[in-house]
């Protein structure tokens, strides 16, 4: 039985103007996290960005906690680019059993986007996220950061967590 994912497929001309995330990326020192409503945390992130020839990258964000190295936040999904445009979606879903649409707009070699989607599980824990927003960009020094915005119930969008990360291959 062969592989179902063809690595070695050609970017599809539609991502082109992602490239710049292709690839595994590693947190080069601790980011932080932290919300009104919990403990400031340190956190390490992988980030694997790839394609398999379809006019989407895929990508999975493993992250562990800094100290303890327990596993943390999980997020897998694809980002797609509207054709002809600047516009940019990412659809994702958690290990928290959150599932998210963000949109945006590709400036360069950074991304700006916002939820316009959430959705959970019936039994995900409280208080419910009601609004995400993602800003990751290529800085000049090579690295790649991202920060995260959330809003709660009761709490308006505030920083919730910020690292920055080098390619690892």
């Amino acid at each position: 039985m062969s592989c179902p994912f063809n690595h070695s497929a050609e970017l599809n001309p539609a991502v082109l103007p992602l490239d710049w995330l292709l690839g595994t990326w590693q947190s080069d020192e601790p980011g932080e996290g932290s919300f009104p409503s919990i403990t400031a945390f340190r956190y390490t992130e992988t980030l694997h960005f790839s394609h398999v020839g379809q006019p989407v990258i895929n990508f999975m964000f493993n992250a562990f906690h800094a100290e303890s190295k327990k596993p943390l936040h999980r997020e897998c999904g694809f980002i797609r680019i509207q054709p002809g445009t600047n516009r940019v979606a990412f659809i994702l879903a958690q290990n928290s059993g959150l599932v998210e649409i963000e949109e945006g707009e590709l400036t360069g070699q950074q991304l700006t986007l916002h939820s316009t989607a959430l959705a959970r599980t019936s039994f995900a824990k409280q208080p419910y996220v009601q609004q995400i927003s993602r800003h990751i960009q290529l800085k000049p020094d090579g690295r790649l950061e991202q920060t995260i915005s959330m809003a709660l119930d009761g709490q308006p969008l505030t920083q919730h967590l910020h690292i920055t990360y080098r390619r690892t291959d």
